[in-house]
């Protein structure tokens, strides 16, 4: 993953795109656009989610990273995903970092999600950063070994999130009407606590009504939906309660997570 990941990696193909569990020798031969991925990973819901709003066909491929195959340990520099495998010109070419692929991805396909006005795109490439702070944020706050540390991590990310609230408006989403790059990367923000919600009530989102109505309208967004697999909730318990720390003794008096009809 991207900087200090939170979790691991996602889930799913793009409506467009059927999944592939298993890759093959060659993982590059079989589509233009392969997004190597796994199951939690918030940056590469991003990747996803900026393919699915430009209606870019592309192929999933997952990978277990800790057992990574060895094509994949020659095709990533960091050992990490996401990774996009560009075939171009009869060759495959190999993206890695998040946010290059969605650059890229800007550089080369339909219906832009950046905008237009460099002082504009400047601004919300800066909110695109906040939102990768928050995620080392909530790595901090599922990996908090007592109760005080989880607190304190649980009051940081309220601070954050009341920041993101006074720079919201009216919505639906982060730039109004037009869908962004920010939405991408705030997608997979709130997903985590679609679960964390449902374990206590930290007091992380709460006072936040522009923020909850964004994550509403996202939570319904059909990229956004559509970037993990039907059993995240599962998965992801299933990685907090591993980590062993405050949060994962909190998991014991949580009802039972299944994933979503």
């Amino acid at each position: 993953m991207t900087g200090t990941a939170p979790l691991t990696a996602t889930g799913r193909t793009a409506p467009t795109a059927a999944p592939t569990a298993t890759p093959t020798a060659d993982p590059t031969a079989t589509a233009p656009l392969v997004l190597v991925s796994h199951h939690l990973c918030p940056y590469v819901q991003r990747a996803a989610i900026a393919l699915a709003e430009k209606s870019v066909a592309f192929e999933r491929r997952m990978i277990d990273l800790a057992n990574k195959p060895d094509w994949f340990r020659a095709l990533s520099p960091l050992g990490k995903v996401p990774l996009l495998i560009v075939g171009k010109d009869g060759e495959a070419r190999t993206i890695f970092e998040s946010s290059v692929i969605l650059e890229y991805l800007e550089e080369t396909q339909p219906v832009p999600l950046h905008a237009a006005d460099p002082l504009v795109r400047a601004r919300e490439r800066g909110w695109m950063e906040f939102g990768s702070t928050i995620l080392n944020r909530i790595s901090t706050f599922y990996n908090a070994a007592t109760e005080d540390d989880l607190q304190q991590a649980a009051d940081a990310l309220a601070a954050m999130f009341g920041r993101l609230e006074a720079e919201l408006g009216d919505g639906p989403w982060f730039a109004g009407e037009r869908v962004s790059l920010v939405d991408a990367v705030f997608g997979p923000v709130f997903r985590y606590f679609d679960v964390i919600d449902r374990i206590d009530d930290f007091g992380i989102l709460g006072g936040y009504p522009r923020v909850a109505r964004w994550r509403r309208e996202l939570s319904r967004r059909p990229s956004v939906v559509k970037a993990v697999d039907a059993d995240y909730p599962r998965r992801l318990v299933s990685f907090l309660a591993g980590r062993g720390g405050a949060l994962a003794r909190r998991l014991d008096g949580a009802p039972p997570l299944r994933a979503a009809s």
